[in-house]
C-alpha cells in the first residue's frame, strides 16, 4: 500500500476503508509497520517456547511480531489437545481443514507439548522511558497474550531476572540462578537518518554531533545484551540511521569488549530473505564532528587537539573510527545495510550476532591519568616508605597510606539490589528516546483507537482497570514490601492528601504501580469461577492474578504464563519496574438489581 496516510484519513472515498482499518487494528488483526522495519524480527529466528527480550520496545511494533513467533504453531497444538479431550468424553469435533491438518502433523515432530499445547515462551519487551512503557502496553493488549512482561528500565543497567527455583550451592555459598534469554533484539535510539525520506523533520533537527553522542549509549546497550543472552543465543542490532559511527563501529567496539571473535560471532545472513536487496556493512569510513569536520583517523584527531585544543572533538573518540589494533579482524562485511533508494523503502541497518561462550566484558576505556597508580601491593609499601619521615610511627604510616590508596566509597546503602540502584537514579534524559523513530510513534498512535479519558483527563485504557489505580500511602500488604532497602527507594515519599482525581508520582515522576499478586487457586472466588464456567481439571489453576497489594479479586482476574509466575513471584521485591503482564480473564460486573 504506497498511499499517504494523511489522503486515507482526510480522502471521502477512502472513508470506509479508513474505518475498516481501524476496527481491525482495535481488535489486533492488522498492525501497520514499514517493511524494513520489520526485517530484525525476521533475522532473529525465533522458535515457541524461547525466551525473548526486547530491550527498546516502544512503540510495539517489532514486540507485535515477536510475540506472534513465541505463540507460532500454538493454535494447532491446542487445537489437537482439545480433540483428544472432547473424544475421552465422547464427544464429536467439528473437522479442522486441511491446512490446520499439515500444521498439526509439522507440531506433532517440532512443537513444544509440555504445556498441553500452550507455549512455554516468553517475550519481555522493555523501554527506558515510562510514557512510552505505556503506549507500548497499550499496542500490545490488542494482541492478548499471557506470555509478555512489560518493564520500564534503562536498557544500559537492565537488572538481571532471578527465577523462582531453588539457589545452588557451590563452594558453601548460595547463589540464585537469573534468566537468561535465547534471543534478545536491540533496535536502539538512533539519529535516525534513515527515515528522511518520509521523516520530514530529520532535515530540520539533524545534526553532525547527534551520533557521537549516541554511541556510548549504543554500545552499552549492546553490551548488556550480549551479557544476557544464553550461549548459542542471538542478538540483532539494528538502527534506523546510516551512519557507521552508530553502526559498524558500535558492532566492532562492543565485540571487541567483550572479548572478540573467539566468543561473539557475526552470523552471515546474506542467504536469508533472498529477495530483500541490501548491501556490505563497511570496513572504511569517516567521522564527522559536530562542527561537520570529517576526519580520517583518530591520530588525526590528536594532531588537531594538540595543534588548536579540543573544541568540536570532546565527544570523538578512538572507538569510532576503523581500528587495525583489534587482536582480531570483525567481519564487519556481514552486517546489512538496506539503503532507502534499493527498493523504495527507509534505510536500515541490521547484524546478528552469536553468543560462542560465556563472556566477561572488558570496563570501558576511561580517561588517561597523570600519574599511573601502585599497580602492586609492593609498590605502595615502597611509597609509604619513601613519603614517611618517621619510619618508626605506624600512625603516620596509616595517614600516608590513605592518601596514596584513597578510600572508595558509595551513596548505596548494604544490600541494595542492582535494580534498586537504578531506580534511585535519575531516570534517563528523553533525548535519546525522543530520537527513536518518533514516526513511528506517530503512526502507531494514528492506526489505535483512541483512549478513554475520565476522571478530570487521567486515561484509563479499558473498562476494568479501575482496580489498579496508584495511590500513596500504599495498602498494609503493600507496607511490609516497604521495609526492605531495596523498595523504599522506589517508593514516593509522603506528600499532602490530593483530591481523587490526581496521581501520586514518585521521585523520578513515574506513579506508583500496583504490585501482581498471584491467588491461591482454592481461592473461594475462583471456586465459583471455575463452577460456573465448568473449567476442566487440566486447566492451570494457579497462573491467576490480581494487580492490588491486598491480593483479593476486587475486580480484575488476570491470567498469565507459567514462567511469567516464576518471574513476578521471585522478583517481588527485587526493585524491577513491571509495568505489565497477563490478559484479563475474569471481569466482575456489578449491578444493582436481579432485574
Amino acid at each position: 500500500m504506497t498511499t499517504p496516510k494523511s489522503v486515507v484519513r482526510k480522502f471521502p472515498p477512502f472513508a470506509s476503508f479508513q474505518k475498516f482499518l481501524v476496527s481491525e487494528t482495535s481488535v489486533g488483526n492488522i498492525s501497520r509497520q514499514e517493511v524494513v522495519s520489520m526485517i530484525p524480527p525476521l533475522l532473529m529466528d525465533v522458535k515457541p517456547g524461547m525466551t525473548v527480550l526486547d530491550l527498546c520496545a516502544a512503540p510495539g511494533s517489532k514486540a507485535a511480531q515477536l510475540i506472534e513467533m513465541v505463540h507460532g504453531g500454538e493454535e494447532a497444538r491446542t487445537r489437537k489437545v482439545v480433540r483428544k479431550m472432547e473424544m475421552d468424553r465422547g464427544r464429536e469435533t467439528s473437522p479442522d481443514g486441511r491446512l490446520t491438518e499439515e500444521q498439526i502433523e509439522e507440531e506433532e515432530h517440532n512443537g513444544d507439548w509440555s504445556d498441553d499445547g500452550r507455549t512455554t515462551g516468553l517475550l519481555i519487551a522493555n523501554d527506558a522511558d515510562y510514557k512510552r512503557a505505556h503506549t507500548l502496553v497499550h499496542q500490545m493488549k490488542r494482541l492478548n497474550s499471557p506470555n509478555l512482561i512489560v518493564t520500564n528500565h534503562d536498557a544500559t543497567m537492565y537488572p538481571s531476572i532471578k527465577l523462582q527455583i531453588e539457589s545452588v550451592r557451590e563452594g558453601g555459598e548460595t547463589r540464585n540462578k537469573y534468566l537468561k534469554f535465547d534471543r534478545i533484539l536491540a533496535d536502539v535510539p538512533c539519529s535516525g537518518d534513515g527515515t528522511c525520506r518520509k521523516n520530514v523533520n530529520v532535515w530540520k533537527d539533524w545534526n553532525p554531533g547527534n551520533a557521537p553522542g549516541l554511541f556510548s549509549t549504543q554500545v552499552r546497550i549492546l553490551v548488556r545484551a550480549l551479557q544476557m543472552l544464553k550461549v548459542g543465543g542471538r542478538v540483532v542490532y539494528s538502527t534506523c540511521s546510516m551512519n557507521p559511527v552508530e553502526n559498524e563501529a558500535v558492532i566492532a567496539t562492543a565485540i571487541d569488549r567483550c572479548g572478540g571473535m573467539s566468543k561473539v560471532d557475526i552470523v552471515d545472513c546474506s542467504s536469508a530473505l533472498p529477495e530483500l536487496k541490501r548491501r556490505q556493512g563497511l570496513s572504511e569510513w569517516k567521522v564527522m564532528d559536530k562542527q561537520g569536520r570529517t576526519w580520517p583517523s583518530w591520530q588525526a584527531v590528536e594532531e588537531e587537539k594538540a595543534k588548536n585544543g579540543d573544541e568540536g572533538l570532546g565527544r570523538l573518540s578512538e572507538f569510532m573510527f576503523p581500528s587495525k589494533k583489534r587482536e582480531e579482524a570483525v567481519p564487519l562485511d556481514r552486517c546489512m545495510r538496506v539503503y532507502g533508494h534499493l527498493q523504495d523503502t527507509g534505510a536500515f541497518f541490521i547484524t546478528v550476532l552469536q553468543k560462542k561462550i560465556e563472556i566477561k566484558t572488558r570496563p570501558e576505556a576511561g580517561p588517561k591519568k597523570a600519574e599511573p597508580e601502585p599497580t602492586s601491593i609492593m609498590d605502595v609499601v615502597k611509597e609509604i616508605e619513601a613519603k614517611t619521615t618517621n619510619g618508626s610511627d605506624p600512625l603516620e604510616k596509616i595517614e600516608t597510606a590513605d592518601k596514596i590508596v584513597p578510600l572508595q566509597t558509595n551513596d548505596y546503602a548494604e544490600g541494595v539490589s542492582a535494580a534498586a540502584r537504578q531506580n534511585q537514579e535519575n531516570a534517563p534524559s528523553a533525548s535519546a528516546t525522543a530520537i527513536k523513530r518518533d514516526h513511528d510513534a506517530h503512526t502507531d498512535a494514528a492506526m489505535s483507537t483512541k483512549r478513554l479519558k475520565t476522571r478530570g483527563e487521567i486515561e484509563v485504557e479499558d473498562p476494568g482497570d479501575e482496580d489498579r489505580q496508584v495511590h500513596w500511602p500504599p495498602p498494609p500488604a503493600a507496607q511490609l514490601d516497604a521495609s526492605r532497602p531495596e523498595t523504599q527507594t522506589s517508593l514516593p515519599s509522603p506528600a499532602s492528601p490530593l483530591g481523587n482525581n490526581q496521581k501520586q508520582y514518585n521521585k523520578i515522576k513515574q506513579p506508583y504501580e500496583e504490585p501482581f499478586k498471584y491467588l491461591d487457586p482454592d481461592q473461594p472466588d475462583l471456586q465459583s469461577i471455575y463452577d460456573f464456567y465448568d473449567l476442566s481439571p487440566t486447566f492451570p489453576r494457579d497462573r491467576f492474578m490480581v494487580r492490588n497489594a491486598l491480593g483479593h479479586p476486587s475486580k480484575t482476574v488476570y491470567y498469565t504464563s507459567a514462567l511469567a509466575r516464576s518471574i513476578l513471584t521471585a522478583n517481588a521485591t527485587s526493585g524491577i519496574k513491571f509495568v505489565h503482564c497477563g490478559v484479563k480473564m475474569f471481569v466482575k460486573q456489578d449491578v444493582q438489581s436481579a432485574e
